[in-house]
């Protein structure tokens, strides 16, 4: 487990933490959040420690309230960074559909990764370090139209609806997860939030504030022609990364870079788990669905 600390991005999520979190803040400086790196890894070897494979990472948020000296449990989840979903998505979806007219995905695609995330959730390992379901929040789809509703929560925002699932959100739904899209107070657009149980009553408004705050915020450096634009998402909201009326901030963030990652990880992960261990992984995800 590893404490980020990072400037400017932690100024940012502070900031927007204090702006959601207001009542008996008067100066806007009351908390703090610290982000914990989680990192899990598998091993198929029980007598070999060395031999195990990076499977998840995802982040744990703790809030820091700075007039109590309290240090608060946040949300388990947040960002999540997967090897077996870029083999997944960067190594198998694109081979699959290389040559191909219209697009489709492999059969059974994302079952076992999706059976390895609910072990994973299931195990007494998760429950012995956290003691509710993770919260997934990402960005909405840019192939996706999102139309607003009449419900609004006080720190979620307001919810959009689609009528139509994402292959992301169908990928999550094979974890386990599901999904709702809410645009926060002070955002440009929705988020996709994936859970297990009751997103709106699991959970305090501190905790889904140290949500909102980091994703929001990581989602301005990952995808600010998106969460950084310049005007707030309407009534009938269609994302598009092709859009130009919108903010860079002070962090440079390479995608172009991190779809090479994806690729090199997922390549990774297909030469020493999913080629050499195909037979067992099968049995294992068939058996374990049961």
């Amino acid at each position: 487990m590893t404490v980020l600390h990072s400037d400017p991005a932690t100024a940012m999520i502070n900031n927007h933490f204090n702006t959601l979190a207001h009542w008996d803040n008067p100066k806007g400086d009351r908390y703090a959040v610290e982000l914990e790196i989680i990192s899990v890894a598998m091993n198929l070897d029980a007598e070999r420690s060395d031999n195990a494979l990076p499977l998840i990472e995802i982040l744990k948020t703790h809030i820091i309230d700075q007039h109590t000296h309290e240090r608060i449990e946040g949300i388990v989840g947040n960002n999540f960074s997967s090897y077996v979903r870029d083999y997944d998505f960067s190594v198998l979806l694109l081979d699959h559909n290389k040559g191909q007219s219209t697009f489709s995905t492999p059969a059974n695609f994302g079952e076992l990764h999706g059976q390895l995330f609910k072990c994973f959730v299931n195990s007494n390992t998760y429950k012995e370090h956290f003691n509710k379901p993770p919260v997934i929040c990402l960005s909405v789809s840019s192939s996706r139209t999102y139309l607003r509703t009449e419900n609004q929560h006080p720190v979620l925002g307001v919810e959009y609806q689609q009528d139509e699932y994402s292959l992301t959100d169908d990928y999550f739904r094979k974890m386990g997860l599901k999904v709702r899209y809410f645009m926060p107070p002070n955002s440009v657009a929705p988020l996709a939030f994936y859970f297990a149980g009751d997103l709106l009553g699991d959970y305090t408004n501190l905790e889904l504030i140290s949500t909102i705050s980091t994703m929001d915020s990581f989602q301005k450096i990952y995808r600010p022609e998106i969460y950084n634009a310049n005007s707030a998402a309407g009534k009938a909201y269609q994302p598009s990364l092709k859009h130009q009326d919108y903010s860079l901030t002070r962090i440079v963030y390479d995608r172009e870079e991190r779809s090479r990652l994806a690729i090199e990880q997922g390549t990774f992960v297909e030469e020493h788990f999913i080629k050499p261990h195909h037979a067992i992984l099968e049995q294992w995800s068939a058996h374990y669905a049961l």
